[in-house]
């Protein structure tokens, strides 16, 4: 499962319609940097966020997750506050081939604030907005900004199809278009 570089990116987004909008390049001047780069492609969040509040003092449970733990925002700059997450979607929609896997990385950038995003895989044949878990480490509040990187996505290519891709399994995230809370089907 050899790590794709540029050129297969470029090819992929373009002509299968892997990554879209596709950024043909690295965007950096006076942003956190997004677009095609080496090894990879940086994502950007949109500006659209689910904050956590805990003003009902629930209890967090993954298998019925309360949506009234979420305050709903949308602007050019989210607040998260100290040792807290927001939930947020990505500008861009993927459509992983069947034959490829893909990890999503936090940006060094943010991580170096104490601003951590969730190592998740996309797995073969998933496609939508990614939903990604913004956690602030730090006891201060920390900005994140829309339609600026946030992650980085890396592709590794198999030489081969896989038995029963995410599309097959009939993912419960499959084909997501905004920020998506947690479901258990």
């Amino acid at each position: 499962m050899p790590l794709k570089c540029d050129k297969w990116i470029r090819k992929m987004a373009l002509e299968r319609g892997m990554i879209a909008p596709f950024e043909d390049g690295q965007v950096s001047k006076g942003v956190v940097s997004f677009g095609l780069s080496s090894y990879g492609y940086d994502l950007r969040i949109a500006d659209e966020f689910k904050i956590f509040t805990n003003v009902r003092s629930s209890v967090i449970d993954p298998k019925d997750f309360d949506a009234n733990s979420f305050v709903d925002f949308k602007g050019p700059v989210c607040v998260v506050p100290p040792n807290s997450f927001v939930l947020g979607r990505t500008v861009e929609y993927l459509r992983i081939p069947r034959n490829v896997l893909t990890i999503c990385l936090g940006k060094s950038t943010y991580a170096r604030c104490g601003i951590i995003v969730n190592v998740t895989p996309f797995e073969p044949e998933w496609e939508g907005h990614a939903t990604l878990e913004i956690s602030n480490t730090t006891p201060l509040p920390a900005k994140v900004y829309a339609n600026e990187g946030i992650a980085q996505v890396v592709f590794f290519e198999s030489d081969e199809q896989c038995e029963k891709s995410y599309a097959d399994k009939k993912g419960k995230y499959q084909k997501q278009v905004g920020v998506t809370p947690p479901r258990v089907s």
